[in-house]
């Protein structure tokens, strides 16, 4: 008993068994999380290394090189770029995709043992830092503050940030542009001298003051008591009261040479939201937390945590990717609605019937929900892929049943009995239903396969398409004839609605019979013209391709943008705030109606803050944080908005250079940026050619802005010690120098402990005695004989500047110049526009440019995909070679992949829409949809064949058959990638041209294959007859000589046997 014959005579057993996938694909959803993508495993390891007193150069050489001729030789690696700064030596190891981070940074560390011994004696023990999606913030939430400045630290580490951090899920909550509370002994440096005292001395005073000490147990009677010195100070105040030396008899308390203050500390950022001060907080969730889930749980808590803060103190929300992703997810899965509705209409208005509907339509959610079944399976989740896979799939899994359907109609319809008609249609087009099954799956199969980054981002595209077609498959040949069995029966009388809806349709599809049958019967007697004409319309549609740009992944609009301005390096932060702030304001106003909410930082971050300390930030940096309302709700777009900025940014001389970065992060969503990487030694040259480079790519019609990743060298105040004189006093520089640092800086004596909470006790010189050079130079340094010198008698303070960080890549010093491409201009212009600017420089000898960043990972990704393409190609041909046992008819069917292909062209050129990752990736998709029609169309042409037909009766016949079932398949797919390409909603630029290119290359495809296929065919099978009539012509020769000459030939051997 075979599949389908089982399931038409148990319907109850087939209706429960998809009964029981549905349930189970239901529940596994409602277990499923939600993100933007799938998990991206990360690719990218930091080792940090510090050393101290080192300048940049002395970084390079003494501990950057040798850790990357070490590391260099780690497994799987594809770039190591470094940066060495002062005191900081940073390499980035990137590796390829595909592999466990965890192995990865296993090796790393075998590695750092093995140089660890190698290194300076004062390097610190290099730090591993593991980068994945997991570490992007979730959430960013804006706090104002009108009078609580001061203590906000406090505040918010209380009553906010530890309760959202003990939300499951939450990794991390750090707060920024806070000022931590720290208390500062600030010194009188003549009250010091003249009590011989020094900011060493106050220091012990405090810290051996500031202390519990545990005395051991002590023993009374039959009892025992721990006995302790309660020492710490309960209030800072206390401290003045501390005896830190006696003259003449008399004591001298810290308050006669000091002044205890109580506040935050200096030089901290500060945060602002639309023009009011406060903070940041930044919400980051551990690995594998639902971001969705999380965000919900941190936003219900956020009412209640507002009741428990000062009224004054006001919580707010600048960016919550949630948002992003609830909104993406939301206009997928409406989509997918509107895709699964045209594709009932479609089937409707083909069938007539609304039983033959139900029966077709039902499919598509079994198929859809059995994919949810394999996510929650593999612990995937509900996300931008998984939501688009289905929208891609509606139209296809309906179209095994439409065909299934079909025969079985046909059956019905000549008076077969349902049940019967129903096992003997199915049984017919078994074989083709489940051959053009495996050329899709041929298609989405090696995607599961692919590394790199098209591994990652369409992995589970691949599965989850494998998976859909085999259920889509499954239920056409079991749960199809099934319904057809129970549901269909031949009405030998309509209803009135079937007459006047559907009857007008019926005559309008047979005279389109009519005509296509009348076509081919003309075009399979012009074969030559025709398919030469088909050639000339192929190469033509080709020709189009100079009007298709080319880009890495569309620009997003996801309604959020970062701003980021450097002022000339020593800048104070009053004066960056007060360009910030003027900015703020401005763009407050331009934008009012566009923009939520503006936050902005400026300022050194904290050191304790990881999220900020592991980016850009200083006395002469400002960052904001733009969030804007929904692209729907506005008028102008986020790269527009960008623009403007740009404009107003340029418009001040003051700010050095600055980064606008819109749409998420670079390449993924964001603006694409081409890198010109600027190889060489000598920092001059290559500082020249940056130059020459940014000032020529800024006259390019389509670049929004470029960087030099080279700081300018930066103004810096240094002491030259001279080491004879302090060999003399008996001092060496590390003494001097520390001594230096401890008076400007400020010496770390204890800590403040109040409410679980420490904080820094500072001793250092009073702000008022470290302002000038002469300050400096008056700074006294004491001997190991108790005698003091000052820091002009044993060195100069001069003014110099310091060299700039220095960036290398793959082992050589590298300075990036970095063009950030307008979202309405094609990455590929610009490259070819970077092109001719390097070819007419006059580069050094020793400096080379190559170009990386988007580019690269673009050149990279459509070499997978073109590997990609071969290789499906070649398994859709082995698929069909085996169902047909034939090389011939396969040839016919793949002639449709080229036909695909113009089509594809054609439809970017008309739209505008560039040649992407996304448009590729529909390109080899349509390389199992397209053949599916002439696999329909070859497979019933010799099913004819084989009942006497001529070639061209036969091809005649089953265009004429099998075109209903043609336009139908292709309509449901066409229709059900419409919504995907004209969607507006956010993050629907990524998928609009994936969408394009199916309907694109299925269009012309599929009415050039209507044609081409019978006329090849007929070709084809004229050659083969004109071969075989040639062979059967020269054997009729060889048997009428042979019946001639017969006697005489076998005389003839009779001889030649006796002869020998």
């Amino acid at each position: 008993m075979s599949l389908y014959e089982g399931s038409v005579k148990r319907p109850i057993m087939t209706g429960l068994i998809f009964a029981a996938i549905v349930v189970f694909g239901v529940f596994s959803v409602t277990k499923l999380p939600v993100d933007l993508y799938p998990k991206i495993e990360g690719n990218v390891i930091m080792v940090m290394t510090s050393y101290s007193g080192a300048s940049a150069s002395d970084i390079e050489n003494n501990v950057t090189r040798p850790l990357e001729s070490t590391l260099n030789s780690v497994a799987n690696l594809k770039h190591i770029s470094s940066k060495s700064s002062e005191n900081l030596s940073l390499i980035t190891l990137e590796f390829e995709f595909g592999h466990d981070i965890d192995d990865l940074t296993n090796d790393v560390r075998d590695k750092l043992d093995m140089i660890s011994s190698a290194l300076p004696d004062a390097v610190s023990t290099p730090i591993i830092f593991k980068f994945d999606s997991d570490m992007m913030p979730i959430m960013i939430l804006s706090v104002q503050a009108n009078q609580s400045t001061n203590g906000l630290y406090k505040i918010l580490d209380d009553n906010v940030c530890n309760p959202l951090a003990r939300i499951p899920g939450v990794g991390s909550v750090s707060i920024g542009g806070a000022a931590e509370r720290e208390i500062y002994v600030y010194c009188d440096p003549v009250k010091l001298e003249a009590y011989n005292l020094s900011i060493e001395a106050i220091s012990q005073k405090i810290s051996a003051e500031n202390m519990n000490f545990p005395g051991g147990t002590f023993d009374i009677g039959n009892e025992s008591f721990p006995l302790r010195v309660e020492g710490e100070f309960n209030d800072p105040m206390e401290m003045e009261n501390i005896v830190v030396a006696s003259v003449g008899g008399s004591d001298i308390y810290l308050r006669d040479v000091a002044e205890v203050v109580d506040t935050i500390q200096e030089r901290g950022q500060m945060a602002f939201t639309n023009g009011v001060r406060g903070a940041t907080i930044v919400v980051q969730k551990q690995s594998g937390a639902n971001s969705v889930e999380i965000s919900n749980k941190v936003l219900e808590m956020l009412p209640q945590l507002q009741e428990n803060l000062p009224s004054d103190v006001k919580i707010g929300l600048v960016a919550n990717t949630s948002e992003n992703i609830e909104n993406s997810i939301s206009g997928l899965a409406e989509t997918v609605l509107y895709a699964l509705l045209f594709v009932v209409v479609v089937v409707f208005l083909f069938l007539g019937r609304w039983r033959a509907t139900f029966v077709i339509a039902i499919t598509i959610p079994i198929s859809l929900v059995a994919s949810f079944i394999y996510l929650a399976v593999t612990d995937g989740s509900l996300n931008m892929i998984s939501l688009a896979c289905l929208s891609i799939a509606i139209g296809m899994v309906v179209d095994d049943a439409i065909v299934v359907l079909e025969n079985v109609t046909t059956h019905i319809e000549r008076g077969a009995d349902p049940k019967q008609a129903a096992i003997h249609a199915t049984n017919e087009v078994a074989i083709s239903v489940v051959a053009s099954t495996l050329t899709m799956i041929a298609v989405f199969f090696p995607m599961t396969l692919a590394g790199g980054m098209m591994g990652v981002m369409f992995k589970q595209l691949g599965w989850m398409m494998c998976v859909i077609l085999t259920v889509s498959t499954v239920s056409a040949l079991t749960l199809t004839p099934m319904l057809c069995s129970q549901l269909l029966k031949l009405k030998k009388k309509h209803s009135s609605f079937y007459n006047i809806f559907y009857v007008p349709i019926e005559r309008m599809l047979d005279k389109l019979d009519a005509w296509y049958g009348r076509m081919i019967n003309k075009v399979v007697r012009r074969r030559k013209t025709v398919v030469l004409s088909c050639l000339v319309l192929c190469i033509a549609c080709f020709f189009t391709v100079k009007f298709v740009g080319t880009e890495f992944f569309p620009a997003s609009d996801d309604s959020r943008l970062t701003v980021k301005l450097y002022m000339p390096v020593g800048t104070r932060t009053e004066r960056t705030h007060a360009i910030t702030e003027e900015l703020a304001a401005k763009w407050m106003q331009d934008f009012k109606d566009e923009a939520r909410v503006v936050n902005y930082t400026v300022g050194q971050a904290s050191e304790d803050n990881t999220f900020a300390s592991m980016q850009d930030n200083g006395s002469h940096i400002g960052s904001f944080n733009i969030t804007l309302v929904e692209p729907s709700d506005r008028e102008r777009t986020l790269f527009e908005i960008s623009e403007l900025i740009r404009a107003d940014l340029n418009r001040y001389p003051e700010i050095e250079r600055f980064t606008v970065s819109a749409g998420g992060n670079s390449g993924m969503g964001g603006q694409s940026s081409v890198d010109f990487e600027i190889y060489g030694y000598d920092f001059d040259a290559t500082d020249r050619v940056a130059k020459e480079l940014r000032a020529e790519l800024m006259k390019i019609k389509g670049v929004s802005e470029v960087r030099i990743s080279r700081s300018d060298y930066q103004p810096e105040i240094q002491v030259d010690f001279d080491r004879e004189k302090l060999a003399r006093h008996g001092l060496n520089l590390s003494t001097a120098a520390t001594y230096l640092r401890n008076r400007i800086n400020g010496s770390t004596a204890s800590y403040y402990r109040e409410d679980g909470d420490e904080h820094y006790i500072k001793v250092r010189y009073a702000p008022e005695y470290r302002t000038s050079i002469e300050d400096i130079e008056n700074i006294l340094i004491y001997t190991s004989t108790g005698g003091a010198v000052r820091i002009k008698d044993v060195g100069t303070v001069v003014e110099r500047f310091s060299p700039p960080s220095i960036e290398r890549k793959d082992r050589e010093r590298v300075n990036i110049v970095k063009a950030i491409v307008s979202a309405e201009v094609p990455m590929g212009t610009i490259v070819a526009e970077g092109n001719k600017i390097i070819k007419d420089m006059d580069i050094p000898l020793g400096i080379n440019i190559n170009l990386a960043g988007d580019f690269e990972e673009q050149q990279e990704s459509f070499a997978d995909l073109g590997l990609l393409g071969v290789l499906i190609i070649l398994l859709v041909f082995i698929v069909l070679a085996s169902q047909f046992e034939s090389f011939t008819d396969p040839f016919i069917i793949i002639t449709a992949v080229p036909l695909s292909i113009a089509g594809v062209i054609l439809a970017l050129a008309i739209t505008g829409t560039s040649l992407n990752v996304m448009s590729l990736m529909g390109c080899i998709m349509l390389f199992g949809i397209v053949v599916k029609n002439g696999i329909v169309l070859i497979d019933y042409t010799k099913l004819c064949r084989e009942r006497g037909m001529s070639a061209i009766q036969a091809s005649i016949t089953a265009a004429k058959s099998r075109l209903r079932p043609v336009l139908m398949t292709t309509l449901t797919t066409v229709l059900g990638m419409v919504p995907m390409a004209l969607d507006k909603g956010e993050g629907s630029e990524m998928w609009r041209p994936l969408g394009v290119s199916v309907i694109g290359g299925l269009t012309v495809s599929t009415i050039l294959t209507l044609v081409l296929v019978p006329v090849l065919y007929c070709m084809f099978t004229g050659v083969g007859i004109k071969r075989a009539r040639r062979k059967h012509s020269k054997q009729l020769v060889l048997d009428a000589y042979w019946a001639e000459n017969k006697d005489s030939m076998i005389k003839s051997k009779k001889r030649r046997k006796e002869k020998y």
